[in-house]
């Protein structure tokens, strides 16, 4: 993986964890990845692999069996997606807006690009 200076690693690492539930790596108490096996995968130290998973298990997305490891919430997924709606709505929208004011680019503009890349897929 390979991280920007935006956020702290850890950060980082929790959102891709975020983003493998979203996209369906690991469903509802399913068994993630150990903090070491993480760690490893993602070339960082275990410590700042356990801050991420700490991170997580605050924000009640992954929890701890002991001796088994960390499973994936009931809910995580609904729970991520609403958290990652309101920060869209909150923070890039209106980004998006002032940009496409300032370039003077229309919604119409937005819905052929977006038809566009959505057909690419």
């Amino acid at each position: 993986m390979i991280f920007n200076n935006d956020k702290a690693i850890y950060i980082q690492m929790a959102d891709r964890l975020c983003d493998e539930i979203l996209s369906g790596t690991y469903q509802e108490d399913a068994r993630i990845p150990s903090v070491r096996e993480y760690a490893v995968l993602l070339q960082v130290n275990t410590n700042t692999a356990m801050k991420a998973y700490d991170q997580l298990a605050r924000d009640e997305i992954i929890y701890n069996k002991r001796g088994l490891g960390y499973f994936v919430m009931p809910g995580a997924k609904e729970k991520i997606l609403k958290a990652r709606r309101e920060e869209f709505m909150e923070q890039t929208l209106p980004e998006l807006f002032r940009n496409m004011r300032l370039l003077g680019i229309e919604f119409s503009d937005i819905a052929e690009a977006f038809n566009k890349l959505k057909n690419e897929d």
